[in-house]
């Protein structure tokens, strides 16, 4: 599947190398780069079964483009109407999450059309990444802008919805993932400032490597998608994921709530009131050993419509004392020294594995940096006290009155915290069956 170009002539390498070509308005852009034979190129191209293909990837739009692997074989055909499609196997690692599910693709242009339900956010990031240019260049012979692109073309198309910017292939560039080292050619485009790129190889179904970035009309452009191809193999005959649980359908999970909907806030200002967090999170009761969801809306402390930028912070669970170093950090358990949100706006799966009481979750706030720099805005941190629960069937003794239920009533009488905030405790109270209400 690696092409090779060494038979190019010296000529068109001394032209293209790996320098891209200069863009120019939209509608004057032009590339194109010379490979023997003058070969189509189409997402999907090749594709057959037996492929096994291991890709770490993120996109914007789940979770900020936080990483995950996603991992793909392509088990055989399957009949959807009039239609033949590819189905495939996946198995997602998702920080600490596994989901396995299946997926259907189109073979003209492999976009994920069905399957497994739990995979949704999975199909849907891999549709807008790896098979993206299915949109430009796909498996259907029908002329026009439809139908499999040469390298040699000046443009495979435009993104209306960005400005028309031309979509090129610029350069051949030998490029190293951690598959292997590939001969590529690089696709590219203009997005508001920055170049996305995307390295295909010929004869290969799927990009090797991509880093794009969102459109925007000032400042610095977030990532949209990037991607790495970890691993291929062909003629994979048996199920590479036999014995591997999806966490959906885990025993353990059995029994807990859904984490669908995110019902319950707490908004206040970090503890010297250099920033204000809008804390979302589902269950309203926490179980020891069941997933728990966060949404974190990290907020100038001068105006609360106003997000805050290339947030560095992490989630630490600490003891009743507050000692460092913390019980628990959630960045350190997904594999970072910190989470990074570009756009202010964070969600956080994780599971509790704190005991029935009360659990103090720290949301502590590095600054604001890009991922490479070390912060120069303050350090800040807001303390979230949680009642957590027993799962049910559990068999343990109801937990003292937590402190913060008893310094509820002080605080609601001042006035620090809300109506609602003070009948969560009681609400506590009454389901671990500390307070009984008669009938």
């Amino acid at each position: 599947m690696k092409a090779s170009f060494l038979a190019l002539p010296v000529i068109v390498i001394l032209i293209f190398g790996a320098t891209p070509l200069p863009f120019v308005a939209a509608q004057m852009q032009a590339g194109g780069v010379s490979l023997p034979g003058d070969p189509l190129w189409y997402a999907g191209i090749g594709l057959k079964k037996g492929d096994f293909f291991r890709y770490s990837m993120c996109h914007v739009d789940y979770k900020e483009c936080s990483e995950f692997e996603m991992n793909i074989w392509i088990k055989g055909d399957i009949q959807s109407g009039t239609e033949e499609k590819w189905n495939t196997e996946v198995l997602v690692y998702d920080g600490n999450k596994k989901i396995k599910g299946e997926m259907d693709l189109g073979k003209l242009a492999p976009e994920p059309s069905g399957g497994s339900a739990d995979l949704s956010v999975y199909r849907g990031a891999f549709k807008s990444s790896i098979v993206w240019l299915s949109a430009f260049a796909n498996g259907y012979y029908e002329g026009g802008d439809k139908g499999p692109k040469k390298f040699s073309a000046k443009s495979w198309g435009k993104i209306g919805n960005i400005g028309g910017e031309q979509i090129i292939p610029t350069a051949i560039e030998t490029v190293k993932v951690k598959a292997g080292t590939y001969d590529t050619v690089l696709v590219s485009w203009k997005t508001g400032g920055a170049i996305s790129k995307v390295w295909v190889v010929d004869g290969f179904p799927f990009p090797i490597k991509a880093q794009t970035y969102t459109h925007v009309s000032t400042g610095i452009p977030p990532s949209e998608y990037k991607f790495e191809l970890l691993e291929y193999k062909e003629n994979v005959q048996q199920d590479p994921f036999v014995g591997i649980t999806s966490d959906i359908d885990n025993p353990e999970l059995k029994d807990c709530p859904k984490t669908d909907s995110l019902t319950n806030s707490i908004k206040r200002p970090t503890k010297n009131f250099s920033y204000q967090i809008h804390a979302y999170y589902t269950p309203e009761y926490p179980v020891q050993g069941c997933p728990m969801k966060w949404q974190f809306n990290f907020l100038s402390k001068y105006l609360d419509t106003e997000f805050l930028n290339q947030v560095q912070y992490d989630i630490l669970i600490v003891d009743d004392k507050f000692t460092l170093p913390a019980i628990r950090s959630i960045a350190k358990e997904q594999g970072y020294d910190y989470i990074y949100s570009p756009s202010g706006l964070s969600t956080i799966d994780m599971i509790v594995k704190e005991p029935p009481g009360t659990a103090h979750y720290v949301i502590y706030v590095y600054g604001l940096a890009p991922p490479e720099l070390v912060p120069s805005t303050p350090l800040d941190y807001l303390v979230i006290d949680l009642p957590i629960a027993a799962k049910k069937g559990t068999d343990i003794h109801p937990p003292n009155i937590p402190s913060w239920i008893k310094n509820n009533a002080g605080w609601w009488a001042d006035g620090s915290i809300d109506d609602n905030s003070f009948v969560q405790g009681i609400q506590f109270l009454i389901k671990e069956g500390i307070m009984k209400i008669s009938s």
